[in-house]
């Protein structure tokens, strides 16, 4: 599986191994990507519309009646420096190229996930898909093979995330599958409805669970087959997924960076 970078040179986070294991899994661990001190100030913020929205209180487990809450767009400075610390700019220059991201300015939605022993109904495999959101039916979104609208795909951990903890489950190297399937489809490429069929190629992949500490990032490729899971641990759990948006868009490589 993806190693995790060295915290030696934040200048160039990732070694060339690391590099050629992204292109092979689809993703890569960093940890401390970002201090633990913005992943308590975020989830201040976060607890204060998580009783505006939910009723929930920290200390008082009865509250946590839902297991999911999705909380809106955030752009407060706990957030965006989270998103745009030296050593996660370095790793999109390597990943994506200098001057071909745009930086982070919104954290986007948090799917704050409470333990549960009902299911959050949205836990099927699926890739995220990037353009034509403005029609109403989600399964009509699309992504192609340039990855449009899309440079990376990001799960940023605000608090720590065990086995237990609801982690986001990645088909390694699932990645590569989806490339092939968009490839015939070329600018247009497809819908998620219509990508849904092909998933079941990726059952075959190896399976890792997005755990780490506060702090730490997974900078995944665009087309990495992924999915929620319910939250049997014991406290909730605060990771956010936004997109690294590309400054202009270009062809993405068949499974591979840009």
């Amino acid at each position: 599986m993806s190693g995790t970078p060295s915290r030696q040179d934040s200048s160039c986070p990732l070694s060339d191994e690391i590099l050629k294991r992204f292109i092979h899994d689809g993703f890569v661990k960093i940890e401390d990507a970002f201090p633990r001190h913005l992943a308590e100030d975020a989830c201040e913020i976060l607890w204060q519309d998580l009783r505006k929205q939910g009723g929930c209180d920290p200390d008082d487990r009865t509250t946590w009646i839902h297991p999911v809450i999705r909380l809106g767009m955030y752009s407060q400075p706990p957030f965006i420096d989270a998103a745009n610390t030296p050593v996660l700019h370095a790793a999109f220059d390597q990943l994506v190229g200098e001057g071909a991201w745009e930086p982070c300015r919104s954290m986007g939605t948090f799917p704050v996930r409470f333990p549960s022993a009902d299911s959050p109904g949205d836990v099927g495999w699926h890739v995220d898909v990037s353009f034509d959101y403005h029609l109403p039916n989600f399964l009509d979104w699309r992504v192609n093979i340039h990855s449009r609208g899309r440079a990376l795909l990001m799960l940023f951990l605000f608090s720590d995330v065990g086995e237990n903890d609801a982690p986001t489950r990645i088909r390694v190297g699932s990645h590569l599958d989806v490339a092939r399937v968009l490839a015939p489809a070329g600018e247009a490429g497809l819908t998620l409805g219509e990508l849904i069929p092909h998933f079941a190629k990726s059952e075959r992949c190896p399976e890792i669970l997005a755990t780490g500490p506060a702090g730490t990032v997974y900078l995944c490729h665009p087309f990495l087959v992924h999915s929620a899971q319910m939250h049997s641990g014991s406290k909730p759990r605060f990771m956010a997924q936004p997109p690294l948006l590309p400054h202009h868009e270009r062809p993405i490589g068949l499974g591979g960076t840009r």
